[in-house]
């Protein structure tokens, strides 16, 4: 799969005049059509809704465009609830995921009367003394987690670890939470379980489906509870290299729909509505970094020091992620040079990109880093006193809408209350 920009360099100049980088761009025409896609490859479910996880791009211009596609909003914490509630999302619009759990982000989503996917058989009476506390009643519909513990395995490739993973109950535990939950009085039930992250195969969900969709039989068998979803979650990837292949959602779609009808048409709970809570999918390919080449480095190796930094999009740093970039307005057959590719933290693992050949860069270029649109902007930082950059919508018709200003010191200095001290911020130094 060939990487390429969805904005052009005349475009990032025109932008320039504006918005200085860095910032993080999102393409709404591509966001649109692969929510539609989506929906499509899970038409045959009339049930089917996406829950955007919130987490991957908490951004609610970005979230207002999904809800017009039909997505709902898969929370994890009382914030996310709050940007829920402000884009139009309440009630069963919402589903709130989360773990270790404070008492007043279960009294929040209580209240907004999301539906809430328990993490942990011990959250049932913790629920219920909040729900107690906050005069609300216990939910009539609940989610539970589901952790098979061991690998997770496609053919002879081992995905992930689920037995290492602080997420989910056991298989014994599952079965003990229906009961329980049904002597409290909750008549609806659904699954839930993540049991591998960016995956980029056509088979996982067809595999985590059947999993789940065998567990919901033999739940149905064991506590008679009337199970109406099974959340498949996250884990469906994007390629970040090129070269690789992406994943094709219908034929995902068409996957889940083989297993739905093996076994649980046959069992005769052929009404069980599908889930999915997608993040990376739904919006990584569709967001740039867009930064400048402000310097050049000549040691022991070939640097190029970018505005930008790790602070900005802390993937490759943190997990030694690979993320393509382009360099606008050169040929990428042209002359190159070996580059690590750097920001200005003082950490050294502040790299964007390590021994990667890219076309000949001068001072000035514009370099796109693909892929940002999920986990970008939203594991973005204070460290160094860096502040976060502004986010922008590139629109249908060609326009570009500031959805989020750029942090300035003002707004690094306002959360201080340091008495005695008189902290201000000049507007120019």
């Amino acid at each position: 799969m060939e990487k390429i920009p969805f904005v052009t360099l005349e475009q990032l100049q025109k932008i320039d005049k504006t918005y200085p980088t860095p910032y993080h761009i999102y393409d709404e025409k591509g966001i649109r059509e692969n929510a539609r896609r989506l929906k499509a490859a899970f038409a045959w479910n009339s049930g089917f809704k996406e829950y955007f996880a919130v987490k991957a791009t908490p951004n609610p211009y970005l979230m207002t465009i999904l809800r017009e596609e039909g997505c709902g909003s898969d929370c994890s914490s009382y914030t996310e609830l709050l940007l829920a509630k402000a884009v139009g999302n309440v009630g069963r619009d919402i589903m709130f995921s989360s773990n270790a759990t404070p008492a007043e982000e279960f009294a929040l989503a209580l209240k907004l009367g999301a539906i809430i996917n328990l993490d942990d058989i011990t959250h049932i009476d913790f629920l219920a003394k909040v729900a107690k506390d906050c005069g609300q009643p216990f939910p009539e519909t609940i989610c539970c987690r589901y952790n098979p513990g061991g690998y997770f395995e496609l053919g002879t490739d081992i995905m992930d670890n689920p037995g290492d993973a602080k997420y989910g109950m056991t298989h014994e535990q599952i079965i003990k939470a229906f009961k329980t939950l049904q002597k409290m009085g909750v008549k609806h039930f659904g699954i839930h379980s993540f049991l591998a992250s960016n995956t980029v195969t056509n088979d996982y969900y067809p595999e985590l489906a059947r999993q789940l969709f065998d567990l919901a039989v033999e739940l149905k068998q064991k506590t008679g509870a009337a199970i109406e979803f099974i959340n498949l979650s996250g884990g469906v990837g994007v390629p970040y290299r090129p070269g690789q292949e992406p994943n094709d959602i219908a034929v995902i779609g068409e996957g889940v729909r083989k297993q739905y009808e093996k076994i649980l048409t046959p069992a005769g709970m052929d009404n069980i509505a599908i889930f999915t809570e997608l993040g990376r999918f739904m919006l990584a390919p569709y967001g740039h970094l867009v930064t400048k080449a402000i310097h050049r480095k000549e040691t022991y190796k070939h640097y190029i020091g970018l505005d930008a930094c790790a602070c900005n999009l802390m993937r490759p740093a943190m997990y030694g992620a690979y993320h393509h970039i382009t360099v606008m307005g050169k040929d990428v057959d042209g002359p190159s040079t070996i580059y690590d590719i750097t920001g200005s933290l003082c950490e050294n693992n502040d790299k964007f990109a390590i021994d990667r050949e890219l076309p000949l860069i001068d001072i000035g270029d514009f370099l796109v880093i693909h892929d940002t649109g999920a986990h970008g902007f939203s594991m973005g930082y204070n460290y160094n006193g860096k502040l976060r950059s502004a986010e922008l919508l590139l629109q249908e018709d060609g326009s570009v809408k500031l959805i989020r200003r750029a942090e300035t010191p003002a707004d690094y200095f306002a959360t201080f209350d340091f008495e005695g001290a008189d902290i201000k911020v000049e507007d120019d130094l």
